[in-house]
């Protein structure tokens, strides 16, 4: 896959290394507690070439009890447990949402119907800002799943099964969105994976609406069922899949300082003036633009998306990445004042084995700030930038910003001598 975009990835990731020394340098706090992990695997589906799967699988198996969610890896696989490389499989995302469901209900694939009736079946999301359950996942991670790290800093953790939250008579679940493309074959393998609707001959969404003619790729032309175009004559065997997911937790306890799960998007429309007003669209397209340096010698195609967040109140980043796709440059989230908080990079691939696809971002840099170094304050107002390559158009493509908040500080002797 040529994306025609490397001189200007490789000066650019120079110019965001210097800014992302902060956090990149910082100190990752690991195994002073005691942690169980698991493996696990979803449900199988079934690809062939072209074809594209993006279905919810409810009451996934999943650690139980009073936990703290320290770390949630995952890939696709195959019957044989061999790692899928993304230029067969492109994994688009995978989601990890939180629900309660009144005990005695049948999850039965969960139906419409059902899951509508708050009385029964109720979400759990996290603390972000965007409206409705929009981004409403602990977890959520597209082709750089291999090589990211998720793993929550001690003596932090993700609390949850809390049986002081849950209401009587339910019990808490977990389910997995796992949207995945085949691409062996496709006549495009960038357009497959960018969801172009021309690709996909779709001319409405999933629930039958007419997509508007300036609706050229994204989501809402790859949904599951549909099928990208393939070469003529092409001819690959249907295979059954599985996101095969690693989970790691510690029982709760006092010791551990409870996270708050943050998700930004660069296209929320929420400018500052209107107080509680967001609009996560979560996915936009890059015109190709390119202009030509001021000394006149080189032409620079960067495409850079601003918005404005803000969270209900003061805390500590305590871990932070960004999710792009194809073309992403960087992302970087700054203070009111300019400050960097967090910058997170992409990782493309440079061979062909899984995990280091040439051409996919198969991973992204992290922050993990050392403990009460990089703070924000109760009413800061903050900046999310991404840029992107814009020297060919991208469609469908992602901003967003993930960070994990605390409201305290770790007590350096308890942290330290703690007997977990």
């Amino acid at each position: 896959m040529a994306h025609g975009f490397g001189d200007c990835l490789l000066s650019f990731t120079i110019i965001l290394l210097a800014l992302s020394i902060p956090c990149s340098q910082s100190l990752r706090i690991k195994n002073r507690i005691k942690t169980k992990s698991a493996v696990f695997l979803s449900p199988k589906f079934d690809l062939g070439p072209g074809s594209v799967q993006d279905k919810n699988y409810y009451d996934i198996d999943f650690p139980r009890g009073h936990i703290a969610f320290k770390r949630f890896d995952a890939e696709v696989v195959d019957e044989a447990g061999r790692s899928v490389p993304l230029h067969e499989v492109y994994l688009h995302h995978w989601a990890l949402v939180r629900y309660r469901i009144r005990k005695g209900v049948p999850d039965a694939e969960h139906d419409a119907t059902q899951r509508r009736n708050q009385s029964d079946f109720v979400l759990v999301r996290n603390s972000g800002i965007c409206q409705g359950n929009a981004l409403g996942q602990y977890y959520g991670i597209g082709s750089e799943t291999r090589k990211l790290s998720t793993f929550v800093p001690d003596p932090y953790g993700m609390e949850v099964g809390n049986p002081a939250e849950i209401p009587d008579g339910f019990e808490e679940r977990w389910f997995l969105n796992v949207h995945a493309i085949d691409t062996r074959g496709a006549v495009d393998r960038l357009g497959c994976t960018e969801c172009r609707c021309d690709l996909y001959n779709v001319t409405k969404d999933e629930h039958g609406h007419p997509l508007s003619p300036d609706y050229i790729g994204g989501l809402r032309c790859c949904y599951d069922q549909t099928q990208c175009k393939v070469r003529e004559g092409f001819q690959g065997a249907r295979r059954s899949l599985y996101l095969r997911y690693t989970v790691e937790w510690a029982d709760w306890s006092d010791f551990i300082l409870p996270v708050q799960i943050y998700i930004f998007d660069v296209t929320d429309t929420w400018t500052g003036l209107n107080s509680a007003e967001h609009n996560c669209i979560v996915e936009y397209d890059i015109a190709k633009s390119c202009k030509t340096t001021t000394d006149g010698t080189n032409h620079e195609c960067i495409d850079t998306k601003r918005n404005k967040a803000r969270i209900p109140s003061s805390g500590y980043i305590v871990y932070g990445v960004a999710h792009q796709h194809t073309g992403g440059l960087s992302s970087t989230l700054y203070g009111e004042d300019g400050r960097v908080l967090c910058s997170s990079i992409p990782i493309y691939g440079k061979g062909k084995e899984a995990g280091n696809e040439k051409g996919y971002i198969v991973g992204m840099t992290t922050c993990y700030p050392q403990p009460g170094s990089v703070k924000i304050l109760d009413g800061e107002t903050m900046i999310l930038e991404s840029n992107y390559s814009s020297s060919q158009p991208h469609t469908g493509v992602m901003g967003l910003f993930y960070i994990l908040v605390a409201d305290k500080l770790p007590n350096p002797s308890l942290s330290m001598h703690s007997p977990l």
